[in-house]
């Protein structure tokens, strides 16, 4: 799907303007066509003979796993993707003639159900492959030592996070390099590291070791629910940094430049840069606190302190491009162009005769 994804894609630019727009419909109907016609022949060469399987070995991993947050989730999903096969398994089924209408009609209907499982499916076959795996856990003593010692590490600035996921139980676990003494020890803390309340539940000679030790890492969350790599809408057409760049530096009159500024500053459906930086640092804010951490929740109120002030950013130029277009000014005509060809003697004209050797100033050293 993701080599299906990337020709379409690349199908699809062509089919465009520089701005983004669709000029050219009836190219991108039939690079959509193809990709729909394309990805149900993937589904039914790979994936419907074993989708049934996956789905009762996902099913069966997912009950035996322990209750947490995250399990509901998993579990519609697999209820969706069930539901998508059955309705790709009746088309494969009972498939139109080929070349007619009713077979492109078929792919377009078929293609929300490839798509979703393209974007889904890393679910079920992480669940398929999911293996229990013993923890080898601390005594009570042995966790209160390792975690004084790490939080006062934490206290020198000797405690070098390394990486971070969650387990199927929903708990996060982080790995750190503890450096004491010169020497460095990986531990495996849960809970949040910049708040009160984590705890060392293991130490281990190498991460390697700890990645084997420790329970495997559940997929990530996603930002959004509703997005789909593999479906996504039509861009907004957009004017580039670049080519407004361009504009002013080419530009002779006043209003050239104000309607570049205007063009960054612009909102709505075809929003200019500064605007789309504000959704930037919005979304980037969303993001970092959807991590539920203490740095996520301070790094979105600076995201968000930095949005306010792009936008009071965006107002100001807008203001200042709009006084800009009322002064209806051009360049003076003394900044003129710098000469890019010299022009060459004429063919009969003699050039000048070098000078006598002994016409050289003498130097005084």
């Amino acid at each position: 799907m993701a080599v299906i994804d990337r020709e379409t894609e690349t199908a699809l630019d062509t089919a465009r303007d520089r701005y983004g727009r669709t000029v050219h419909h009836h190219a991108a109907a039939a690079a959509r066509a193809r990709r729909n016609q394309a990805a149900l022949q993937a589904y039914a060469a790979y994936l419907a003979p074993h989708a049934d399987d996956l789905l009762t070995a996902a099913r069966r991993a997912l009950d035996a796993l322990p209750p947490a947050r995250h399990t509901a989730g998993w579990r519609a999903l697999l209820d969706s993707l069930a539901a998508s096969h059955a309705e790709i398994t009746k088309v494969l089924d009972r498939p139109a003639a080929p070349g007619l209408a009713a077979e492109r009609d078929q792919h377009t209907a078929m293609w929300p159900h490839v798509a979703a499982w393209a974007d889904h499916s890393y679910i079920a076959t992480h669940l398929a492959d999911q293996h229990h795996r013993p923890e080898l856990s601390l005594t009570d003593e042995e966790q209160q030592m390792w975690t004084e010692t790490a939080q006062a590490a934490q206290r020198r600035g000797e405690l070098d996070l390394i990486e971070s996921w969650y387990a199927a139980d929903g708990r996060p676990i982080t790995l750190a390099y503890l450096i004491e003494d010169d020497t460095s020890t990986v531990v495996a803390l849960t809970g949040d590291p910049d708040a009160p309340g984590w705890q060392v539940i293991g130490h281990y000679a190498n991460e390697y070791v700890a990645g084997q030790a420790l329970p495997p890492a559940v997929p990530p969350g996603v930002l959004r629910p509703d997005v789909s790599r593999f479906n996504r809408p039509e861009p907004a057409p957009e004017v580039s940094l670049q080519e407004l760049i361009r504009d002013v530096t080419e530009a002779r009159a006043a209003g050239d430049v104000s309607e570049a500024l205007l063009t960054a500053t612009q909102r709505g459906h075809d929003a200019g840069a500064l605007p789309r930086l504000q959704e930037l640092l919005e979304i980037a804010g969303r993001f970092a606190q959807a991590l539920e951490t203490v740095q996520g929740r301070q790094i979105a109120g600076r995201l968000a302190v930095l949005g306010r002030q792009v936008d009071f950013l965006t107002s100001e130029v807008r203001e200042a491009a709009e006084d800009l277009g009322a002064t209806v000014a051009v360049l003076p005509p003394h900044r003129t162009p710098r000469p890019r060809i010299r022009p060459r003697p004429a063919l009969d004209t003699t050039p000048p005769a070098p000078p006598a050797r002994g016409s050289t100033p003498a130097r005084h050293r």
